[in-house]
């Protein structure tokens, strides 16, 4: 029981993908694909930075404006080289078929995929499994029942 409800906590924290064209799910794919290693890493960066910039979890965070502002230019350095360059093509079809839309499906995409990098790496997850250590089982239980 503890083990699943720490599961549906990490699930919890992804965003949820919205319905997207059949060019704006090429779009999607392609920027994925086209994402190398670093690419993704500064992506897991450059989210944490946003998300550290709201007023809830700002405390926990060192992340300065210079840095904030750095990571901004190399992600919108990133975004562009996908669209005009890596995935033209695919850009250029979707934005002809399905509109400027397009941008913010395809890379929600993108955002999630950087949100499963951060969430999955090692650390994080023994992190999260801390919370299992907190779960009151016996008020699950007696809310629930014992799971079959």
């Amino acid at each position: 029981m503890k083990a699943k409800l720490a599961a549906l906590a990490v699930c919890s924290l992804l965003p949820l993908a919205g319905h997207a064209g059949p060019f704006t799910d090429d779009l999607a794919k392609c920027l994925v694909k086209m994402t190398d290693a670093p690419d993704r890493e500064l992506l897991i960066r450059w989210v944490f930075a946003a998300m550290s910039a709201h007023p809830n979890v700002k405390e926990l965070s060192n992340v300065s404006f210079e840095k904030g502002d750095e990571l901004n230019r190399d992600a919108a350095a990133l975004f562009v080289k996908l669209l005009t360059q890596s995935c033209k093509q695919e850009t250029k079809q979707a934005l002809e078929y399905e509109g400027a839309g397009t941008f913010e499906a395809s890379f929600q995409v993108l955002g999630e995929v950087a949100m499963q990098g951060l969430m999955a790496h090692p650390d994080v997850v023994t992190y999260l499994s801390g919370l299992e250590a907190h779960i009151d089982e016996g008020a699950l239980e007696d809310a629930f029942g014992k799971p079959e």
